[in-house]
């Protein structure tokens, strides 16, 4: 099963919070060739974005956004282009009232037909009701 995955699962795979286990089976299956993953390429810039802040505030031990951000680069997912994507993101984000950069990962999973895996429950509760493949990575198994 190929899967659209954003920054608020992926990091869940540096930093244990609640379903870092879910987050991690689902890079290991990656991994393992079970699922296909992908994301725009905003992703990187996003992740290293939010270590910043982990780091910042005291999350994350000082150094370990650089150290976990090499960690990521080392086993990102294949990056589509986000331009593409945009005007149908823009069209998303007015309709449900969203961020451009959160409706970047919808519009991709929608074009490649596909589940986009989110821990952001906020967004799921906003647009699963019309958009059912956005999905909350606690309801993966």
């Amino acid at each position: 099963m190929k899967y659209v995955i954003d920054t608020s699962v992926d990091i869940k795979t540096f930093v244990q919070e609640q379903d870092s286990s879910k987050a991690l089976r689902l890079r290991n299956e990656y991994h393992n060739r079970v699922h296909e993953l992908t994301a725009p390429d905003i992703f990187p810039t996003e992740m290293c974005n939010v270590l910043m802040i982990l780091e910042r505030s005291g999350k994350i031990k000082p150094g370990d956004a650089d150290v976990f951000f090499r960690q990521f680069l080392s086993q990102l997912p294949p990056l589509v282009a986000g331009i593409p994507l945009l005007p149908r993101a823009l069209e998303i984000a007015k309709q449900f009232r969203q961020t451009v950069y959160d409706c970047l990962y919808i519009a991709l999973a929608e074009r490649e037909a596909c589940e986009l895996v989110t821990a952001d429950d906020k967004l799921v509760k906003a647009v699963q009701p019309t958009l059912p493949f956005v999905v909350s990575l606690s309801s993966l198994p």
